[in-house]
């Protein structure tokens, strides 16, 4: 998963309801591509390079996590859909919808598809008169200057007017206020520790990650489960305990709140599936000495996947000692999950079933994940 990046878009419309069309290219960039940042002026401007219909230009930056190719190829997308018709011609036409990568923070890249930076910004005034509104302080990667330079110098002198209505930035409708802390479960590979990323990036949390990576019984266990199930879950609860403890002891003036992919008390379930009975017996003594010093989270959200979904992104995923895990282990997991779920009467738990969706790779997916919880 990417690390989100600041994208800026050239809008353009000269066909039909141009302000309309425009706003609601926004709204659909919103949806599919990233969070809207800021929005330029709009400005009306003559065609150029072409006799035909006065354009409205408008340019807005956004934080996404796709590829600069990715990004181009949904705004290629969003344009047919409002009737763009491209061809290779290479002669400027009159279109409902003009949607133009400018800068994707500071890559330079050239393929058969995108130019990065874009390579006419420094010639179009109106292009450089709304990105100027929201960048005058980015600098052009390539010819490093400042894009307020770039308008002051520019040789194009088209006119460029103003107008009175300005484009609304859509916004996400959810708000974590009321948590302070969060835990994010799911069985493995369920997709825990990419939401629980995805929500610290767009709502400023503090992000705490399980540290199984760094666990030496975890290959051992997948290879031999009955002689090393003990020594895993042992070492596992140990570094859990230790991690919530000193992570939500410490309180980040930076933050509006805490998430984790993952809640103390998966020791237990998993402790209950992997150890023998008198392991268990000892095990659950210990786990519950450190279970009432631990924090409680004010939301437990569990993310359902089905088994073959599970199984799917597990192979996806590709880490070797993983592949040979089979529906039977995970269908317990999910069974065990669920029966502690039903347990808590003094946790607020919620139950998210996203078997169908891929939160990830699909930006509405995502939004639609957001929707459902309920604080």
């Amino acid at each position: 998963m990417n690390f989100p990046k600041k994208v800026h878009i050239a809008l353009g419309s000269n066909e039909g309801e141009r302000f309309k069309i425009l706003q609601n290219a926004v709204t659909r960039i919103f949806e599919e591509i990233g969070e809207i940042l800021e929005i330029s002026s709009v400005y009306e401007t003559p065609a150029w390079g072409f006799s035909g219909n006065t354009f409205l230009n408008a340019c807005i930056s956004i934080s996404t996590r796709f590829s600069a190719e990715e990004v181009l190829r949904k705004l290629l997308a969003i344009e047919a859909d409002f009737g763009r018709k491209r061809d290779n011609s290479g002669n400027y036409q009159n279109r409902p919808l003009d949607l133009d990568v400018l800068l994707f923070e500071n890559e330079v890249l050239q393929t058969t598809s995108l130019i990065l930076p874009h390579p006419q910004i420094q010639n179009r005034r109106f292009v450089l008169q709304p990105l100027s509104d929201i960048a005058a302080n980015e600098m052009h990667p390539v010819l490093k200057k400042k894009i307020q330079q770039l308008l002051l110098e520019v040789a194009d002198a088209s006119e460029v007017s103003k107008i009175d209505k300005k484009l609304q930035t859509p916004k996400m409708n959810y708000k974590f206020n009321n948590c302070n802390y969060i835990a994010v479960e799911g069985n493995i590979g369920a997709g825990k520790t990419s939401f629980s990323t995805m929500v610290s990036q767009d709502f400023n949390a503090k992000l705490i990650l399980e540290r199984f990576k760094d666990n030496p019984f975890l290959p051992k266990f997948y290879e031999d489960q009955e002689r090393y199930a003990f020594s895993l879950e042992m070492s596992f609860l140990a570094d859990r305990y230790q991690q919530l403890s000193d992570d939500l002891a410490q309180y980040d003036l930076f933050k509006d709140f805490v998430i984790s992919d993952y809640d103390v008390f998966k020791s237990l379930i998993f402790a209950k599936i992997t150890l023998a009975e008198d392991e268990y017996s000892l095990y659950q003594k210990l786990f519950h000495l450190m279970y009432k010093e631990l924090v409680k989270p004010d939301l437990y959200i569990y993310l359902y996947q089905n088994t073959d979904r599970l199984l799917q992104n597990i192979r996806k995923r590709g880490r070797e000692y993983e592949q040979n895990i089979q529906p039977e282990y995970l269908i317990n997991i999910n069974k065990s999950y669920l029966s502690f779920i039903k347990s808590q009467t003094n946790m607020k738990v919620q139950i998210i079933d996203i078997s169908e969706l891929d939160f990830v790779n699909n930006r509405q997916d995502y939004l639609k994940l957001l929707g459902e919880i309920k604080l």
